[in-house]
């Protein structure tokens, strides 16, 4: 006597194959998203095998005020090597945004292993968004957001506030290469547009036999 084993019929075995499915890299606009939530997600993304690279992570919320997450930090920066605390080498603790956020999802990944290793290897994180990664196509994670998941009077700070407060010198170059990216960006954005309703605007003026018109629509296109 032993259990029956569950054979799953096509329709299911094929929607599970839609959800596992992979992209070649997945990019995530970190702008909004809570660290803890969007943390945990990237680990089992990257554990799983996706290739992932997080973007603008100064940008990401951390619940509670600036003031309760410094605390935080400055007790983090107290933990040294307990055998030899003048052993600088021993625990680092990182101060810029991409770096912290680095950190985080190393913390819910089992690292130390060559599965975990392998895991870490396929995560990237940068401040801003440098190239090539601005020409490409940004995902969010609604799971994350912190307007859907934090309660409107709740309190929260931006981590680049935090790392600033904490030796990070890189703030105002970030902030003035995100400006010039953004002007780059619209003018990009209002050529496309405009070549998308030039392109609309030149098939309403095509004008088709009735011959045509039927071998485009028996083929599917029409």
């Amino acid at each position: 006597q032993g259990f029956p084993k569950h054979n799953p019929c096509p329709a299911q075995s094929l929607r599970f194959l839609s959800i596992m499915s992979f992209q070649q890299q997945v990019v995530v606009d970190c702008r909004g998203h809570l660290l803890g939530r969007l943390a945990s997600v990237i680990a089992k993304e990257i554990l799983n095998g996706q290739h992932v690279v997080l973007v603008r992570s100064e940008d990401v919320v951390i619940s509670g005020s600036l003031y309760r997450n410094k605390l935080k930090y400055a007790a983090f920066k107290t933990k040294t090597m307990n055998t030899n605390p003048r052993h600088t080498g021993a625990i680092k603790h990182p101060r810029s945004p991409a770096k912290i956020l680095w950190r985080t999802v190393r913390g819910m990944v089992p690292h130390k292993t060559p599965r975990g290793g392998a895991a870490m290897d396929r995560l990237k994180s940068f401040e801003g968004i440098p190239h090539p990664y601005d020409r490409k196509k940004r995902m969010v994670i609604p799971s994350c957001l912190k307007v859907l998941r934090l309660r409107p009077e709740r309190r929260f700070c931006r981590l680049g506030d935090l790392s600033s407060e904490y030796g990070w010198k890189h703030g105002s170059l970030i902030e003035r290469l995100e400006k010039q990216r953004k002007v780059k960006s619209e003018v990009f954005y209002k050529k496309k547009v405009a070549t998308k309703r030039a392109k609309s605007d030149a098939l309403k003026a095509v004008k088709l036999s009735g011959e045509d018109q039927a071998i485009l629509e028996k083929a599917g296109y029409a």
